[in-house]
């Protein structure tokens, strides 16, 4: 299908210097498992954007070169007033052009949805999130649990061979 990746990230980026759980769980815990473990290429934004590039046409050149894009649902994207610009070109392209296909990680138990956009509460309506639990911070990197099985189901299939 001519695609360079099977998926885009897009999560909250910190505007601070402190490393948090989701930018962790962004450079480690999804590329070893995804990656290393199940054969996934996935685009990360702050590794596979370069320094110089123009960021809006990379970040739409990247997600038409996606089969999926993964939003990671936590308070902080919630509370945004103003989404980012990746955000809001998945939301368009699922809604609109409805040609990709988007998986939603909820990180954090949100509760109500009331906040959210109105194309994002509509999705989660329509489709539902894969909810990360406090237990699978145990073992993030077992790629056998529920969670990361649940990601695999939404993922393309691989080529790769086992």
């Amino acid at each position: 299908d001519g695609k360079l990746y099977d998926a885009y990230v897009i999560y909250p980026r910190s505007h601070t210097n402190e490393a948090n759980f989701v930018e962790y769980f962004v450079y480690q815990i999804m590329p070893d498992i995804l990656e290393n473990k199940c054969g996934y290429k996935l685009c990360i934004y702050g590794r596979d954007i370069y320094p110089g590039e123009d960021i809006a046409s990379a970040i739409e050149k990247r997600m038409q070169n996606s089969r999926r894009l993964i939003i990671l649902l936590t308070r902080q994207l919630i509370n945004c007033k103003e989404p980012a610009y990746d955000q809001h070109i998945a939301l368009y392209n699922a809604l609109i052009q409805n040609d990709t296909k988007l998986i939603l990680l909820e990180m954090e138990t949100i509760g109500t949805y009331e906040k959210l956009q109105e194309s994002l509460s509509f999705i989660i309506k329509k489709q539902g999130t894969i909810k990360w639990r406090e237990q699978h911070t145990v073992h993030p990197q077992s790629s056998n649990s529920k969670f990361w099985k649940q990601v695999r189901y939404h993922m393309p299939l691989t080529l790769k061979s086992s």
